[in-house]
C-alpha cells in the first residue's frame, strides 16, 4: 500500500509539473509572437499610410495619414491574432510629419489564477525614416 501511494503521489507530481510548463511555454511563445507581430504589423501600416501626394506636393517631406495608419493596424493585426487570447490595443503617440508612432499591447490568456488574469505587455516605437537626397556631412548641418 505504501508503495502504491508513493506512485500514485510521482503521477500526480508529474501531472502538475507538465501543467506548470505548459503554461509558462504558453506566456513565453506568446510574448514572442506577440512582439514580432506587433512590430511587423507596425512596419506594414506605416508604410500603407505614407500620404504619397504630399511628398511628391512638399519635394520629398514624408508625412503619414492617421485615419490610415489606424485602419491599417487594426485590419492587419485583427487578421493575425490567435483566438485563444485578449488583446486591448492603445495608440499611445502619434505624429503624421516626421512618421512616428507607438502602440501597446496587452494581452491575456483564459487561464486566470485566483481570479486575476496574468498578462503580457509589448510596446513599440516606430520612425519612418529616408535617406538624404544628398550626402550630409557632420560639418555640413546647420
Amino acid at each position: 500500500m505504501n508503495k502504491a501511494m508513493t506512485i500514485v503521489g510521482i503521477i500526480i507530481l508529474g501531472i502538475l509539473a507538465l501543467f506548470v510548463i505548459n503554461i509558462t511555454q504558453q506566456f513565453q511563445q506568446g510574448n514572442e509572437l506577440d512582439y514580432y507581430l506587433l512590430e511587423e504589423t507596425t512596419e506594414a501600416a506605416m508604410l500603407d499610410a505614407v500620404d504619397l501626394a504630399y511628398y511628391r506636393q512638399s519635394g520629398g517631406t514624408i508625412r503619414m495619414d492617421r485615419e490610415k495608419f489606424t485602419e491599417s493596424f487594426l485590419r492587419r493585426f485583427a487578421s493575425s491574432i490567435n483566438a485563444s487570447r485578449n488583446y486591448r490595443i492603445r495608440i499611445i503617440d502619434l505624429n503624421e510629419i516626421p512618421p512616428k508612432v507607438s502602440v501597446q499591447v496587452d494581452s491575456s490568456t483564459i487561464a486566470t489564477f485566483d481570479a486575476q488574469t496574468v498578462g503580457i505587455q509589448n510596446k513599440i516605437d516606430a520612425i519612418l525614416e529616408t535617406k538624404y537626397n544628398e550626402d550630409r556631412l557632420l560639418g555640413q548641418i546647420n
